[in-house]
């Protein structure tokens, strides 16, 4: 009797510090739930420009085979790059365009793509043209028939792998005009228009930016499709005068495919 009498309080003072210990813990883990930081998600940093998919060329009715210039009733024109060389010189010739809010055609070497394939991507999100100027930019006029079909179908693979598309437009290379058997070759490629120019910058020989302009403006007017280059430091100063002068002229830069369609 004794014995049960003791031990029954010693079992109510062990239950009671039980209860009391787990009490405190719940009310200490709760407060630290509840002043434990939220982890912040995951940034994703924003695409300056909506990506876009590269379009495919397309034959357009009226338009002859081989294409210098577009309609000359239109205030508009095309500015057209070679698309070549340093890709920080690139970047810049981009973003001086898109300062402008002009968009540009760029024609690009597959050697080219292959070294810097992120610039691909980055012309087009820009809102600009994407191209085919061959695969190694060499003599195409002077080659043998396989290796000139191997040139154009060299490029094409590489933007159709970069961009799902063998790219709007095809330029041969190291040359103004394209020849019978070029343009035959670039029709079974895909090509069904050659793109050719009646404006020659002539940024590639260096000449200094206000030469630059001094060309162009002389020379465009509605219509015109200008060769320029990427890869050359002169070109990247000449844009903002030269899109300037266009511009007072009632003149707005637009891509191939906008000139003409």
């Amino acid at each position: 009797m004794c014995g049960v009498t003791t031990a029954e309080p010693t079992r109510r003072r062990s239950a009671l510090r039980l209860a009391t210990g787990l009490a405190a813990a719940l009310a200490t883990g709760c407060a630290a739930e509840r002043q434990a930081p939220t982890a912040a998600p995951a940034a994703h940093p924003a695409s300056p420009h909506p990506a876009r998919a590269a379009p495919a060329p397309h034959r357009i009715p009226g338009l002859p085979t081989e294409i210098d210039h577009g309609p000359r009733t239109t205030g508009r024109v095309a500015l057209t790059f070679h698309g070549q060389g340093d890709p920080a010189i690139a970047r810049a010739v981009l973003s001086e365009a898109e300062r402008a809010r002009a968009h540009i055609t760029v024609l690009a070497v597959g050697t080219w793509l292959d070294a810097h394939p992120d610039l691909a991507r980055r012309i087009l999100d820009g809102g600009h043209d994407l191209g085919n100027h061959t695969l190694h930019h060499r003599s195409i006029t002077t080659m043998s028939e396989a290796d000139a079909y191997a040139e154009i179908t060299g490029c094409a693979d590489r933007l159709r792998r970069l961009t799902g598309s063998i790219g709007t437009w095809f330029r041969p290379s190291r040359t103004q005009w394209s020849t019978p058997l070029v343009t035959r070759l670039a029709r079974r490629a895909g090509y069904p228009h050659v793109l050719s120019y009646d404006v020659d910058s002539l940024d590639h020989t260096s000449p200094g930016a206000p030469a630059v302009v001094a060309t162009v403006s002389a020379a465009a007017r509605a219509g015109s499709v200008v060769s320029l280059h990427l890869g050359y430091r002169d070109t990247v100063a000449a844009l903002p005068p030269l899109l300037d002068h266009l511009d007072r002229r009632g003149l707005t830069a637009v891509t191939c495919t906008e000139l003409l369609t």
